[in-house]
């Protein structure tokens, strides 16, 4: 009569961790859907989200993109204004209230008073999306008219998609006081310069996420029926902490907020799973070799174990996924473009 006595192998440490080569882990998400050839995936969130999108390219699906490369725009130019490294180029979008919000800016339901930041060179600066152009815009009428037609193919990407994958990266962020707009990055990092008067520090709480993502989930699910989601939790380290306390106590705190909130999201909507990139990469079988040697860059072999896993439960087919470049802050191929976190580090230089 023990309740153990029939439960499966996985549901045992010694049997589904300890007793399997660290490269053979494999936590299946419960509850997924196989996502079928020609499916729309968008991605969005913490860097890593990228990785599902380049390991579905090479397992033969279509790469979706709602905000394609300008015709005459050379490779490098649209690699470096981040057309592709997304479906659209809203940036790393870190948290679950900037998803919120992006949603909601796209629709014109929210229109924040935070217009433009301005760079010590004079040119203009997107505070939502401070990274997609290296050089800056020219004035702030450039500014809003690209900012129009990118949120325009954010509601196309809404609209039209048929997965979402979304990785979870903070808990820790920056907003604009006047209206609680959330920011990628705290202002004077990439542009502007911080005014405590005009911006304030936050640390969101687990339930807090889990309303916003709750939130974002009926929204999205209002204009698109068909949609299905998948939840991720970054495995990357907080670069900085603005908390007072040290560093790592405050990681421990992000990611446990993030994981409890996903958790609690997917508890609530069937449409939504989970799968466990952030359990794979820090399990005690493979942290230490899962990370690089400043403890906080995630390695090319622990990217494809995470995608051998996610292509193996929400496909029919799983090769190995290539990643034929290390990882360095999220994504070193494009580090100080494409991970607006690491300008952090970059301003104190």
């Amino acid at each position: 009569m023990n309740p153990y006595a029939d439960l499966p192998a996985e549901r045992f440490w010694r049997k589904a961790v300890a007793g399997v080569p660290p490269f053979a882990l494999a936590p299946g998400p419960s509850g997924a859907f196989l996502i079928p050839p020609g499916a729309r995936v968008a991605t969005a969130g913490s860097c890593f989200a990228q990785h599902v999108a380049r390991a579905l390219t090479e397992a033969g699906f279509g790469r979706y993109l709602a905000e394609p490369v300008p015709a005459g725009l050379s490779p490098a130019a649209a690699e470096a204004r981040q057309y592709g490294t997304y479906c659209a180029r809203y940036g790393n979008v870190y948290t679950a209230r900037q998803l919120l919000q992006l949603f909601d800016r796209a629709y014109g339901t929210y229109v924040p008073d935070l217009a433009a930041w301005t760079r010590p060179d004079g040119r203009r600066v997107d505070p939502f999306r401070p990274a997609i152009e290296p050089d800056g815009f020219p004035d702030e009428a450039a500014l809003l008219a690209s900012r129009e037609n990118h949120l325009a193919a954010v509601r196309t990407m809404f609209e039209e998609l048929d997965v979402f994958v979304f990785t979870l990266g903070l808990t820790e962020g920056w907003e604009h006081r006047a209206d609680g707009a959330a920011l990628p990055v705290a202002p004077g990092v990439i542009g502007d310069g911080f005014d405590p008067d005009r911006y304030a520090f936050v640390n969101a709480r687990a339930g807090g996420v889990r309303d916003d993502l709750l939130a974002f989930l009926d929204r999205l699910f209002r204009v698109n029926a068909k949609a299905r989601v998948i939840l991720t939790v970054s495995p990357v380290p907080l670069i900085a902490s603005y908390a007072d306390r040290h560093v790592l106590v405050s990681n421990a705190y992000s990611k446990a907020a993030l994981r409890v909130a996903a958790e609690e999201v997917v508890e609530a909507e069937p449409r939504a799973v989970y799968f466990p990139a952030y359990e794979i990469v820090t399990s005690t079988a493979n942290a230490g070799r899962y990370y690089a040697d400043d403890l906080r860059s995630v390695t090319p072999e622990a990217v494809a174990h995470v995608m051998r896993v996610f292509l193996g439960a929400f496909t029919n087919a799983a090769p190995v996924a290539r990643v034929p470049h290390p990882l360095g802050l999220e994504y070193a191929r494009a580090a100080g473009v494409v991970c607006d976190e690491e300008a952090i580090e970059r301003s104190l230089v």
